[in-house]
């Protein structure tokens, strides 16, 4: 998205930002008006008060708004399909019955745990939630309780994977531009991003599951003429249905970690190929149709296309929520709100690790994208990175984990993350800031202390 160039200092730019998000707090939970409704009006506002010329806001809107849906839409609602498929065939209740028997009924949560954070190594944070969703729902209708119990870990696998560890995009790009070593920060990403998940993300869902009693959302359910019929489909094949995307996708991201690393030609036609084919929404397109012939046996073809016809009815209005929640961002960004506060920031003269931490966390409240705090803080501090002498490797690469521990905390109305994970609970905005925003805001600080006493010990 191409920055307008602001007519109002730090301060104003700043005063602009706080106001939209306590706008944003009214109408949604004082006036009670529909969160998609609201993020539009709030976005339109800020992007006239922000001084974007006329002629740009509408543009402006459409980019953010246009740009989200691009790289949610697809994901959603392939997921979805998948998601449907596995509930439909009873295949969530197989996976489902053997994560309990393999860890016992009371370690539940963190069997689904585990589970997302070995599909989270290749997976990005949103198609994997969506594809985990019916083996979550499956497993709370099983042993009771609240969906938080059950989700928050799973969720939180899926977050701090995506932030905090190679081949995702963010870390990746970090690393590069700080010039880290890739191979490296994996380690150090893996042995910063586990303890965390389990401090943050599994302690703090057994604590909101039980201080925040959700039931178990019908939004993947299953009705009376979808019910399975027959035999559920066996383990492996479930478990084809599930890892297919994930070695697709990790086909695609091992290509660019090894392409960015200069060990194979980027540019090649077998590369770009293999890439294509891995890239998430052909993998995921790939695997709805895989889906069909293994958890689709005993029905026809008008059955099953009934059945994905119906999964996407309900997730409508997730998508045009999460699209909305992009278009804030989006104008957050245009309007040079982010850069304004990253710039004052940067010349308060903080410790490095401590100022890239800071840095991202400003980038990642005021436009919303984890992957876009981490790139620009990253990109932000380079210069004073090249010009410090004595920095390991081990300190590059707590640099990058710093600078992704920002881009975590303090997930809300600007992050399509935030919407996303909200309305696939149904949970209200409030809620959604007191369990989600909480969960994310934990996983960053303590991730990022972690950091620190890497920083100081390395």
């Amino acid at each position: 998205m191409n920055q307008i160039e602001p007519i109002y200092g730090t301060a104003t730019l700043l005063s602009i930002a706080a106001g939209a998000v306590v706008l944003l707090l009214i109408l949604i939970m004082h006036f009670r008006l529909h969160a998609f409704v609201s993020l539009v009006l709030v976005s339109l506002l800020t992007a006239l008060a922000a001084g974007i010329p006329f002629a740009k806001v509408v543009p402006t809107l459409l980019e953010g708004f246009g740009g989200t849906l691009a790289s949610v839409a697809l994901l959603v609602g392939f997921g979805a399909m998948i998601g449907r498929m596995l509930e439909v065939s009873g295949g969530a209740q197989v996976l489902a019955d053997r994560l309990i028997n393999k860890f016992g009924e009371n370690r539940a949560p963190f069997a689904l745990g585990v589970a997302s954070l070995l599909f989270g190594f290749p997976i990005f944070f949103d198609a994997g939630l969506v594809v985990m969703l019916p083996i979550i729902f499956s497993v709370a209708l099983r042993f009771g309780g609240s969906v938080l119990l059950y989700a928050l870990p799973s969720a939180g696998a899926f977050a701090v994977m995506h932030a905090f560890v190679p081949p995702h995009p963010g870390p990746v790009a970090a690393g590069d531009l700080l010039g880290a070593d890739i191979g490296l920060l994996l380690l150090m990403g893996l042995i910063v991003a586990l303890p965390t998940w389990y401090l943050g993300s599994y302690l703090f869902g057994l604590w909101a599951g039980k201080r925040f009693n959700l039931p178990v959302p019908e939004l993947l359910g299953v009705d009376a003429a979808d019910a399975a019929r027959g035999t559920p489909p066996a383990f492996g094949r479930v478990m084809t249905v599930l890892m297919l995307p994930l070695v697709l996708i990790f086909l695609n991201t091992g290509l660019n970690t090894l392409a960015t690393m200069g060990v194979i030609d980027g540019e090649a036609v077998w590369v770009t190929l293999l890439r294509l084919i891995g890239q998430t929404p052909v993998a995921l397109l790939i695997t709805v149709i895989a889906s069909i012939p293994l958890l689709g046996q005993g029905r026809s073809n008008s059955d099953i296309e009934r059945i994905m016809d119906r999964a996407l009815g309900p997730i409508c209005a997730i998508i045009l929520v999460t699209g909305a929640g992009g278009m804030f961002g989006g104008v957050l960004r245009a309007s040079g709100i982010g850069q304004a506060l990253a710039g004052s920031l940067e010349t308060v003269g903080l410790p490095l690790i401590v100022a890239a931490f800071v840095i991202s966390t400003a980038l990642r409240v005021a436009q919303g994208s984890a992957t876009v705090a981490l790139t620009t803080t990253a990109g932000l501090i380079a210069p004073t990175v090249a010009a410090t002498t004595g920095l390991s490797e081990f300190d590059l690469c707590f640099l990058v984990i710093a600078i992704a521990c920002g881009a975590t905390v303090l997930s809300h109305f600007n992050d399509s993350g935030f919407w996303l994970v909200g309305r696939f609970l149904n949970m209200d905005e409030k809620t959604t800031l007191r369990t989600w925003t909480v969960m994310e805001t934990l996983l960053g600080s303590i991730g990022f202390g972690f950091a620190l006493i890497g920083w100081w010990l390395l």
